[in-house]
């Protein structure tokens, strides 16, 4: 049995004993369930949490910037790039002064460049108004740029152990499964409402632990995609949506607009072993990131040399690439792929870049991540 199947049996051992009881003529109401919850939950996350770097060391720059990376990103993601970030900017003031083609360097791949943008500029109000420090006060935290709600709660009880709700999508999915709340976890008035609920009743001395342990329940038993795991989840007893078969309707989510899908042609050009790539404009979509060069619509083949404005004689090559596709939060793009070796660049508005630059020195976002697969096998 390994580490993590031996923390799970001691949990059950510790929490079996705390197991709510309640009467079938008396149903508790939903400040009383939600109180009813610590024990169980406490004694789970003491012996159940996954090992997290940010959480062996939880500083407040540290869980600042671990949160931010966890928006809308798997942890297993993060892991890597959380300790390449604080091996590069370990500090705020290392933070507020990276260039910020740097920063977008050790953000490729995460995704959502904004975020990094954002901690940029935090960093520097942290440099100007707070003495280089992350601000210890959740009002303050939410006047920072990209802290919202949930973050200005994840630093502040787990930094400082100020108790302030941290409720993010796996804590609204657990909290509505434990009440059997029906309402739309989408609306921002349902959300609120479930904040002041769990300010109420979270443990003062351990405001951070706590909020930690619903999010962790959310992500790997009360689980977002999936069966929840009710039969290791030791808020099984208390939760009304396990007790009434609702687990599969509960939470409920508004249906989202459909994505706007579009085609893309992507080109791998290439002249004298060099790559052309150009910037993206500083506002929209991917702003201030650099891509391959790329055409609305799938081009056929013959239509390149007039759509690059180059004549025939000009390409020594053409190779048809795999197909690829990238789901933004509002947009869908369904790629081809060309890799064009021409004989000189002529007056190609491109910047031609050396491969190993393509990796170390110029930012690109994941959604070409197959075309850059291409560039870095032994064939182009």
């Amino acid at each position: 049995m390994d580490m993590y199947k031996d923390a799970q049996e001691i949990s059950k051992q510790l929490y079996g004993g705390l197991k709510v009881l309640e009467r079938e003529d008396q149903e508790m109401g939903r400040e009383e369930r939600l109180k009813s919850m610590a024990g169980p939950l406490m004694a789970w996350y003491e012996t159940s949490a996954r090992i997290l770097p940010w959480r062996d060391d939880p500083k407040p720059y540290r869980v600042w910037i671990s949160e931010i990376m966890l928006q809308q990103t798997r942890v297993e993601a993060v892991k890597p790039y959380f300790e390449r970030f604080m091996n590069a900017l370990p500090q705020v003031k290392d933070l507020a002064e990276v260039p910020e083609e740097q920063l977008l360097k050790l953000w490729e791949g995460l995704g959502y460049y904004n975020r990094a943008r954002n901690l940029k500029k935090a960093a520097q109000i942290m440099m100007e108004s707070h003495g280089g420090n992350v601000p210890s006060s959740y009002e303050t935290l939410l006047e920072l740029p990209g802290i919202g709600s949930y973050t200005a709660g994840a630093v502040a009880s787990i930094a400082y152990q100020i108790p302030a709700p941290a409720v993010d999508g796996n804590v609204l999915r657990v909290i509505s499964r434990v009440l059997a709340d029906r309402e739309d976890i989408t609306k921002q008035s349902v959300k609120k409402r479930m904040e002041q609920e769990i300010k109420a009743v979270m443990p003062k001395d351990r405001p951070g632990d706590f909020n930690q342990a619903l999010i962790e329940i959310g992500a790997i038993v009360c689980v977002p995609n999936g069966a929840p795991k009710c039969g290791e989840c030791p808020l099984e007893s208390v939760c009304l949506a396990k007790r009434r078969g609702l687990t599969a309707e509960i939470p409920y989510k508004a249906p989202k607009k459909a994505r706007k899908k579009e085609d893309r042609t992507i080109l791998i050009l290439e002249c004298d072993g060099k790559i052309a790539i150009h910037k993206r404009p500083d506002q929209g979509l991917l702003a201030s990131l650099y891509e391959f060069p790329n055409l609305e619509g799938h081009i056929k083949i013959e239509e390149l040399p007039k759509k690059l404005e180059i004549s025939d004689e000009q390409i020594e090559h053409i190779e048809v690439l795999p197909e690829s596709k990238h789901i933004f939060s509002h947009v869908e793009w369904n790629m081809t792929g060309y890799r064009i070796v021409i004989k000189q660049k002529g007056r190609l508005p491109y910047l031609f870049a050396e491969k190993r630059d393509l990796r170390e020195k110029y930012p690109l976002p994941n959604a070409f991540a197959a075309y850059m697969k291409q560039i870095n096998a032994d064939n182009v």
